[in-house]
């Protein structure tokens, strides 16, 4: 195989865990698999692939991490201090048996992500960040449950927002729906990408090129990275299996970013416009896709 990993025999038990033979179940797209890279196209290997006892895993981290950014859109509010958004995702994640995957992640100091306004990401909780009414901010977490990581984001309009605001955050949000909308098994990463730049250059906004989503179970960041601009039919097949992040980050003026904040982490707009994103989980299917976090 490609890959070179170990291919059961015929009747054995197939790799995935399913308790299925191998020739009922991952036979044929494994096959697909070492066909479609010896045609020259970039295919995952299969140790990327998640079985269903994977996946279950996954969704048991993902009903917290879903559960703690429900509870932040409860208590969110002008006044609130990132900090105090900090608090709530750790002792959150920590009482539901969860472990905050941010927490010291490459020396990360906080449990989430907190961007507001012009910042595109990896913005540092702090008493000093006082959310206002008219602010936008993205809440980004991510958590561990028995080894098994879940990531998901969401904007939360602070009070009263102006109509431009509203429409970046709504502009935003659709385009992770259309990137959605492509997902499908043997199309490509390029398609997903495609759908989302369409849908944001149309609105007249711009997607940020250096950060993007990830693939994600089994360790945080796993392959592949997933950019938000390109072509259809270009980059990975989207094989059952794949668990990735669409999480688009989009920017009211130009795509350009400004990484010289002292702090290492915080990302911000190059031209001081405001910046928003959405980001969800999922697991390609024999027949679409499955939504693991949101």
């Amino acid at each position: 195989m490609y890959d070179n990993l170990p291919v059961p025999g015929r009747n054995d038990a197939c790799w995935c865990g399913s308790g299925k033979k191998y020739k009922k179940c991952h036979a044929e797209i494994d096959q697909r698999l070492d066909r479609l890279y010896n045609e020259g196209f970039e295919v995952p290997v299969r140790s990327l692939l998640k079985t269903p006892a994977d996946i279950e895993g996954i969704k048991r981290s993902a009903a917290i991490n879903i559960g703690v950014l429900d509870y932040v859109a409860a208590h969110i509010a002008p006044g609130v201090t990132t900090a105090e958004v900090d608090k709530w995702i750790y002792d959150y994640t920590v009482e539901h048996g969860g472990i905050p995957a941010d927490l010291n992640y490459e020396g990360f100091p906080n449990s989430v992500c907190t961007s507001i306004n012009s910042v595109v990401c990896h913005g540092i909780p702090s008493e000093k960040d006082v959310l206002r009414e008219g602010d936008i901010v993205n809440v980004d977490c991510s958590t561990i449950l028995d080894g098994y990581f879940s990531d998901s984001s969401r904007m939360f309009c602070i009070g009263e927002v102006s109509p431009e605001r509203q429409r970046l955050v709504d502009v935003t949000r659709q385009s992770v729906q259309e990137g959605l909308a492509a997902v499908r098994p043997w199309a490509t990463l390029g398609d997903m990408s495609h759908a989302v730049q369409s849908c944001v250059e149309a609105a007249g906004f711009n997607v940020v090129r250096e950060f993007g989503g990830h693939g994600i179970g089994k360790e945080f960041h796993e392959d592949p990275f997933v950019g938000f601009v390109g072509e259809p039919g270009e980059g990975p097949v989207l094989v059952p299996g794949m668990c990735f992040t669409i999480e688009p980050m989009v920017n009211a003026g130009g795509a350009a970013i400004d990484m010289n904040d002292p702090n290492g982490w915080t990302v911000r707009t190059a031209d001081g416009s405001d910046s928003a994103q959405w980001e969800v989980q999922l697991v390609v299917t024999e027949d679409g896709y499955e939504l693991l976090s949101w």
